[in-house]
Order: structure tokens, then C-alpha cells, then sequence
């Protein structure tokens, strides 16, 4: 039973302030435009699941994602990000950030607990660039007696279906200032700093943050064309190189856009693909990945000599729209 917080009155001792927490990346909701081919793509191809479906809404989720859901589609006219949802780490940290918010400044409203199924009341607000950002508390973890698994350690059965990725990973976003967006994450909501590429002339290329142990949660690109914010993918994480190549080869055979992969990024160690779902979003599949346990860890900087290497360390260059094509962001 997902509950109500707004109407609470809760009090925050200065040690509560001091121990709010964001917990770790929980979903994306995103626009598609044509909702029947997505939940095709999303089901029949990438391997996900359906929760529930309800108000122009399609909700799903991973085979080993405990969550009711860590994908959200809304059917809408224009493709994009609705926004990133956040959990944080206890019903005291969201009232927290709330004062946290108001103190900086930074507009906010709250959405009321069963707007978005699953999911408690929720603080909404926007970054600098414009990113929709959602925190929350309470989420309901997905249980159906049909699809449970005889292992308590998975919240269900293993189908195998389409590329069938383990979990949800991160999202990546183009901003027009990289360094700018990136300290603000940090600094405001605690997002870690993990590792950065600088060009020849200082100006920050991209930036790879997490709240989590894994290399990232959240990357913010340069927006190279300087249009503004623009969604650039979500990401769901498969076991091993030989799912990756088996997803490739779904996707081509079903007419699915590959735009790049497979690879290598030399920044994190995972390889990758990118393609379009049939709404124009970019999803990427991938595996692998350097995982990050040091609580006193230093961001790693990639200057710009070793670009490439850290775009793809196998050779291949990304291709234009790699760096120039992202879908709208709700304002």
C-alpha cells in the first residue's frame, strides 16, 4: 500500500539534515509517440516486462528489478524524458531535501502518492539545464504469484525473452554546460563525481556520476550543436559480452536502428550498443563496467588526447548523430 507523506508534519533535527541521503537511480519515465510499437520493442525485443498499464501509461521493469517498475511510457505527440526518478533512503531524508530545496532556492512542487503507480509521494523539481528530477520514498516492490521465482533472491522467474537485460542501470543527458550541471548534482544532491573528459581548451565533454557503486547513474554530455538539454538514453545492463551480440542480433533482424556498437568505452570498461526504439529514444544495452567501492574516491579525469580511446578503446568512431541527437525534455 503505497501511503501519503505531504500532510504529515514531520520534524528535522539538524542530524537529520545532515544524513539525507539519495539512494540510488529508480526510473525514467519517457514520452514515445506511438505506444503500441514501443511496448512492441520494449516486451517483444529488449525483453522487459509489463507491471501495469493504465492512464496512457505503460509501466515496466527487468527480470531482477525489485522495484514495480523502472520504466515508465506515456503516450504523448512529441518524443523525451518526463523525468528521472530518484529514491532516497528514508521518509525523514525526502522532508529533508524538501527544506534542502527551499533553502537554495530551487522551485519545487510535490506529486501526490498513485500519480505515478507504485510510487509514494514524490518532491519534483528541475537542475540548471532543465533535467525533471522526481525524489521520493516509498515504492512498491513487484510481486505476482504467476511470474515468482523458486529462488527468494529474484523477485521472478527468468524468461530469457528478447535480450532480457538483469536490471536498469543509468540514463545519460546532453546539457550545454557539462561542469556547471555536474557540480550542482553533486553539491545539492550528493550525486558522487566518478570521472570527466576535458578538451583541449578545459571545456568539459562529459561527466559520469553515481550514488551507487557502479560507474555511473547519471552522464551528462556536451551538447555539441549548444541547442540545450535533450534526453541522450537509457540504459539497462545484461550479464555477459554474448547477450550483447545476441541482442544485436535481435535488433537486425526486426529493423531496429543500430546506431553504434558493439564496443568498448575505455572510460568505464563496459561494452555497449546503441539503438532507437520505435518512438526515436535512444536505448543503450550493456555489460561489464568498472564498479566503484572507495568512499574517499577522487574523480578520474580523461583529457582530451585520449578521446577516442575512451569513446571506443576497439577503434570505432561514433557517428555524428551520436553526439547531436537527443529527444525533447519536459519542461
Amino acid at each position: 500500500m503505497v501511503l501519503s507523506n505531504v500532510k504529515k508534519e514531520v520534524e528535522l533535527t539538524e542530524l537529520d539534515l545532515k544524513l539525507s541521503n539519495i539512494a540510488h537511480i529508480g526510473h525514467a519515465s519517457i514520452f514515445v509517440t506511438d505506444m503500441e510499437k514501443s511496448i512492441w520493442f520494449f516486451t517483444e525485443l529488449l525483453g522487459l516486462h509489463v507491471t501495469a498499464v493504465q492512464g496512457g501509461k505503460a509501466y515496466l521493469r527487468a527480470w531482477q528489478d525489485w522495484d514495480h517498475h523502472t520504466l515508465v511510457l506515456i503516450q504523448s505527440d512529441k518524443s523525451g524524458l518526463d523525468h528521472f526518478g530518484w529514491r532516497v533512503d528514508s521518509e525523514k531524508s525526502l522532508f529533508a531535501f524538501e527544506k534542502t530545496l527551499k533553502d537554495s532556492g530551487v522551485d519545487y512542487k510535490w506529486v501526490g502518492g498513485g500519480n505515478e503507480l507504485g510510487q509514494g509521494d514524490a518532491i519534483k523539481f528541475y537542475s540548471p539545464s532543465g533535467i525533471p528530477v522526481e525524489l521520493y520514498w516509498e515504492m512498491e516492490m513487484y510481486s505476482d504469484p504467476e511470474t515468482a521465482s523458486k529462488l527468494p533472491s529474484h523477485p521472478m522467474k527468468y524468461t530469457g525473452k528478447g535480450a532480457a537485460p538483469r536490471r536498469f542501470d543509468h540514463v545519460n543527458v546532453m546539457v550545454n554546460d557539462v561542469a556547471k550541471e555536474q557540480e550542482w548534482w553533486t553539491n545539492l544532491l550528493g550525486i558522487h563525481h566518478r570521472y570527466y573528459i576535458q578538451n583541449e581548451d578545459n571545456v568539459r565533454l562529459g561527466s559520469w556520476l553515481s550514488k551507487t557503486n557502479i560507474a555511473h547513474e547519471i552522464a551528462l554530455m556536451r551538447n555539441a550543436n549548444q541547442t540545450g538539454t535533450l534526453l541522450h538514453h537509457v540504459a539497462y545492463f545484461l550479464d555477459s559480452p554474448d547477450e550483447l551480440l545476441r541482442a544485436l542480433n535481435i535488433m537486425a533482424e526486426n529493423d531496429i536502428k543500430i546506431e553504434w556498437g558493439p564496443g568498448k568505452h575505455g572510460t568505464s570498461g563496459a561494452q555497449f550498443l546503441y539503438a532507437f526504439e520505435p518512438s526515436g529514444n535512444r536505448i543503450e544495452l550493456w555489460t561489464g563496467g568498472m564498479l566503484i567501492f572507495a568512499p574517499d574516491w577522487k574523480p578520474i579525469e580523461w583529457q582530451s588526447g585520449t578521446g577516442q580511446f575512451g569513446l571506443d578503446m576497439w577503434g570505432s568512431t561514433p557517428p555524428e548523430s551520436y553526439l547531436t541527437y537527443g529527444t525533447e525534455i519536459n519542461k
